[in-house]
């Protein structure tokens, strides 16, 4: 680690990116390398080429808009969790400014996959139905007052608005049509920081997403078969299954999703597919 670019979301958590800031630059300062701090925007103005560390200060969402950047280079991605949710950082074990400087310092390394949706590039997870509504239509300003518990809020409130949609899919080559209100394709698949998982043996580096798919429109059924996946009571039923694939393709006109917290519009069909090992990050 000898070019350090630093990438702050000073919206993220609060603005607790603001307040780390000195401590970022006291440690960089301390480790003699060459540091630059950036925002989300200005990413596109900066020359990648002369760095080969790139530290995210921000959520999930941060970590997102760096990716582009780290696929298919050498660059290291070193977290500094300071989201509304941070659930890479938890995968990681890193779930405070000092765990992460920590690693950072050790320069212990691990390459983990990613997933590909179409030309956008996820971490953790991507979700149609009512997992695009909850994480999808949380206000900002929601997240900044409550945290995480936003997205119970949010839950909540569209319990009452379920819908089945009939998806056909070509899941590593079977043809597949399903009906559901919800569908989650993880590469992460831990959930509420990493207190609970939709998949407990998943792993970032097995080249497999985890999919989830929650078949029924009654709300009460639904979050039972959830709760029934999480506390790995039962895998797999008329109500909800679970699949374990590496490429999908998804035939669709018009869908509304979610990559990693960020509301997407798809025009056209969806291919969502892992990337195996494709970025090294900082690991506790």
């Amino acid at each position: 680690m000898n070019n350090v670019l630093v990438v702050a979301n000073f919206s993220a958590g609060r603005k607790q990116a603001i307040k780390y800031r000195k401590k970022i630059q006291k440690f960089l300062l301390r480790k003699q390398v060459y540091f630059h701090f950036v925002t989300i925007d200005q990413l596109n103005e900066v020359e990648m080429d002369i760095f080969d560390t790139i530290l995210a200060v921000g959520g999930d969402g941060t970590v997102n808009k760096v990716l582009p950047y780290l696929v298919g280079t050498n660059k290291n991605l070193g977290i500094i969790p300071c989201g509304t949710a941070n659930l890479l950082a938890a995968k990681l074990g890193i779930n405070n400014i000092s765990k992460a400087l920590k690693a950072i310092d050790k320069e212990n390394v691990r390459k983990i996959d990613v997933m590909s949706i179409n030309d956008k590039l996820s971490i953790l997870r991507c979700g149609i139905g009512y997992d695009a509504d909850i994480i999808g239509k949380t206000p900002q300003s929601l997240k900044n007052k409550f945290g995480y518990f936003a997205y119970f809020i949010t839950g909540i409130i569209f319990a009452l608005r379920f819908k089945e949609r009939e998806y056909k899919m070509l899941i590593d080559g079977e043809q597949r049509n399903i009906n559901a209100s919800c569908i989650i394709f993880a590469n992460a698949a831990n959930m509420y920081r990493n207190i609970v998982s939709l998949a407990h043996s998943s792993t970032l580096d097995d080249g497999l997403m985890d999919i989830f798919v929650l078949k029924t429109s009654n709300p009460i059924i639904f979050f039972f078969e959830l709760l029934c996946i999480i506390l790995k009571i039962r895998k797999n039923s008329n109500r909800a299954e679970y699949i374990r694939a590496k490429d999908v393709n998804i035939e669709n006109s018009w869908l509304t999703c979610h990559i990693d917290g960020e509301k997407i519009n798809f025009k056209g069909n969806i291919r969502i597919n892992i990337l195996d090992n494709a970025i090294e990050v900082f690991n506790k």
